[in-house]
């Protein structure tokens, strides 16, 4: 069965990833946040937190399901909204854009091709919208980081590796350097329709379904007889 993807509302974020709905890295003021302070209730304070950006903003996440089991999630707000967005090398972001928070899949089967069909969700919604662009704090993997492509780990430790978007995979996207950084890159997608927003994008989106759909064919062919 296909993905679906459909837009996050505020009844649905208990089906949102558990990481993300326990995620403090984008919600927390980093300057006043403590790793070890169990005391904060981390969905209440994520449930809040998207709740005030729907009602005073609007659509701000994408939900994926598949077999009608959730898959992953991309979530987005205007960067006066995520304390973290003014903390990296590269802030800030533009004052035309909407920052891109959370990009995350649920399993490593068609993991690209999952995430390119969320990133394609949010394109649409906010070219509906009118809203010039999209922007994101990229991560620069390096050894050290459990964390490879667009799959976050199962893990509801927050960390860059666990929170941030690959910055590899946003440019296979479409996105493009905006704010050069060896860790923490800020990337921009154009989506004014002067631009040529919708030709770029649907391009990108389409060569990484198409690769994403040539390894699953491959998977499929060397599977050996009679396992499934």
């Amino acid at each position: 069965m296909s993905p679906l993807v459909t837009g996050v509302t505020l009844d649905s974020f208990d089906r949102l990833p558990t990481h993300t709905r326990r995620c403090r890295f984008w919600v927390l003021d980093p300057a006043t946040d403590k790793a070890d302070d169990g005391a904060v209730d981390l969905e209440l304070e994520n449930e809040a937190w998207l709740s005030m950006i729907m009602l005073e903003w609007g659509s701000c996440g994408q939900l994926l399901t598949l077999d009608g089991a959730t898959a992953g999630c991309a979530l987005y707000a205007p960067p006066s909204a995520v304390p973290r967005a003014s903390k990296f090398p590269t802030s800030p972001v533009s004052a035309d854009a909407v920052l891109l928070t959370t990009l995350r899949t649920e399993s490593d089967v068609d993991s690209e091709g999952n995430s390119a069909a969320l990133i394609q969700a949010v394109v649409a919604d906010l070219v509906n919208r009118g809203v010039r662009a999209l922007e994101a704090f990229g991560l620069r993997r390096t050894d050290d980081d459990e964390v490879q492509g667009p799959r976050a780990s199962a893990s509801l430790v927050c960390t860059e590796a666990m929170c941030m978007i690959d910055a590899d995979f946003l440019e296979k996207t479409g996105f493009e350097v905006v704010a050069p950084h060896h860790r923490y890159p800020r990337l921009r997608l154009e989506l004014d329709r002067d631009h040529g927003w919708k030709e770029d994008v649907e391009s990108a989106l389409e060569q990484l379904l198409i690769a994403a759909s040539l390894t699953m064919v491959e998977i499929e062919h060397k599977t050996p007889v009679g396992v499934r």
